[in-house]
């Protein structure tokens, strides 16, 4: 057998030869390998909320923003604001009532909800309960065939606007009143036809205004609320202590500028709860509770002849001391004995609604570059990014780095805006976080000054101080119970609000938010502390 051997020629080494990878190629590699890895690292994980959070009825209601209440009656046609429950059901006689006219005016300015008084103190029910004769089918209108709560049900629902009812517990009509378990079957009686009859019921109105003197009786509210969620989910039920909606203390439309939505509804009682506690929540309660801030459109709840009505510019300042400090705006806006809202009324409607749009539909922010000073993110993804802030709405959110702090968010313009209100929104669907915050604005010679301080922010915070020119600002948060969230940050110029800035004090106050001193700064005015 012969071996053959061969022989290597005695080459120097030669270079290895390389061939480029196409650009596709490693871009196919790339995405491959961030395809494979496992969720957890290429996804962001959100963050946890932050109890106690809203119920899905409880938002739908925040999203609302304003509420439209309509308080009718007898009380319309006697001048009076409480009935004692002795007036003829004749003297019910609207001439003109339109249903569909008060829910037109409620969704044309801007209102969602509406919310009538099926049954004041006096005991008048505006739908036919068999429960009672002491209702519109004992009065003259429409031949007491008439049904006012039925009739606002299907106009409501005909323009898609939400509807809700408030059934007053203190009755002067009904003999049955003091007679504490007859009456309380008698008001779930009354109860059951109203959540039963109309459709979907929105928001189930009551409180415990009582008259000094009056028979001494016990409301079973626990029956009440059960019964209620049973037969109306989608409810909330507001009272001066919840379960889903409180009063906010007072019935100027204010809330406290710190206003928390967190809540102890065991430390509240209906009739008789602290109202410095209503306005200002608690920032270590164990229940969400958002506050509602309720008011007239005129003097008086019920429509007078006598009465004018607040101004829209009136309005716009109570619109920021509620919607603006995390509550609901209910504004009432009685119909008259006719059964219309008066015209002088829907004048102020429509003023006040073109003065909102002209303010926040234009956010200034918008025309900004938005940095953070970090970012909750995975490798290919950037859903907590500082844009989402941008984006109207609470469910697209700024999330900082886990367990950081210095919280900014950074706004640099092209050139120079001008403007005197913050708008911000937390996603409140993860709890209510911040409690403390401020807005920068950089000076020419590149000092950050101060231009606003704020504590709260829950669904919604505004805050209105003197007018700022500058193409920096930044926007801090100073405290908060956990990682801070913020779905929406607006800036805006607001021409009509006022501000008193008279007088030698080195701060004034606005909404009872501390506006720092002007002064002129890059030929702007910009807060100093």
């Amino acid at each position: 057998m012969t071996t053959v051997t061969s022989t290597i020629p005695n080459h120097k080494p030669t270079s290895k030869l390389t061939y480029p990878i196409p650009l596709h190629t490693s871009f196919l590699l790339l995405l491959f390998s961030l395809l494979s890895l496992p969720p957890s690292l290429s996804k962001t994980l959100p963050p946890l909320p932050l109890l106690p959070i809203p119920s899905s009825h409880q938002l739908q209601w925040q999203l609302s923003d304003t509420a439209l209440f309509l308080h009718f009656g007898p009380n319309t046609f006697t001048d009076s604001e409480w009935g004692s429950g002795r007036a003829p059901p004749s003297v019910f006689n609207p001439s003109s009532l339109n249903a569909a006219q008060w829910v037109k005016i409620a969704k044309d300015n801007g209102f969602s909800r509406v919310i009538l008084t099926a049954k004041h103190h006096d005991g008048f029910c505006l739908w036919p309960s068999d429960y009672t004769n002491y209702s519109v089918k004992s009065s003259p209108w429409r031949n007491g065939g008439g049904d006012v709560v039925g009739e606002l049900a299907a106009a409501a629902e005909r323009e898609g606007v939400q509807l809700g009812i408030y059934l007053s517990p203190w009755d002067r009509h009904e003999s049955m009143y003091g007679k504490t378990l007859e009456y309380n079957e008698y008001y779930l009686g009354q109860m059951s036809e109203l959540l039963t009859r109309y459709g979907v019921i929105r928001e189930v109105w009551l409180d415990g205004a009582k008259g000094e003197g009056e028979k001494d009786m016990k409301y079973f509210f626990d029956e009440w609320f059960s019964f209620i969620h049973q037969l109306q989910p989608q409810a909330v039920i507001f009272s001066d202590a919840g379960p889903d909606v409180r009063w906010v203390g007072d019935e100027s439309g204010a809330a406290a500028t710190t206003c928390w939505s967190v809540f102890n509804v065991s430390a509240a009682k209906i009739g008789d709860t602290d109202t410095k506690y209503s306005r200002g929540g608690d920032p270590f309660g164990h229940d969400w509770v958002p506050a509602e801030c309720d008011v007239s459109i005129r003097p008086g709840w019920f429509w007078h002849p006598s009465e004018v009505p607040k101004s829209a510019v009136t309005l716009l300042n109570i619109y920021y001391k509620s919607v603006g400090r995390n509550c609901l705006f209910l504004l009432n806006v009685p119909p008259n004995s006719s059964g219309l809202i008066s015209d002088e009324d829907v004048k102020v409607l429509q003023e006040f609604n073109k003065l909102r749009t002209s303010i926040f539909s234009n956010n200034l922010a918008k025309n900004s570059s938005i940095s953070a000073s970090s970012t909750r993110q995975g490798l290919i993804d950037n859903q907590f990014d500082s844009m989402n802030v941008l984006e109207e709405g609470i469910y697209s959110y700024w999330a900082p780095k886990e367990n950081q702090t210095g919280w900014i968010l950074y706004l640099d313009f092209q050139e120079s805006v001008t403007f005197n209100v913050l708008q911000l929104q937390e996603p409140i669907q993860m709890g209510q976080r911040v409690f403390r915050f401020h807005l920068d604005a950089l000076n020419e010679k590149g000092i950050w000054k101060k231009v606003i301080n704020g504590t709260t922010v829950g669904y919604r915070r505004l805050l209105l101080f003197p007018p700022v020119v500058s193409d920096r600002l930044r926007f801090v948060v100073d405290g908060s119970r956990a990682d801070p969230l913020i779905s929406y940050l607006g800036i805006h110029l607001d021409s009509v609000s006022g501000l008193n800035l008279s007088g030698n004090s080195t701060a004034s106050y606005f909404n009872e938010s501390q506006v720092p001193r002007q002064i002129t700064t890059n030929h702007s005015r910009i807060g100093s502390m």
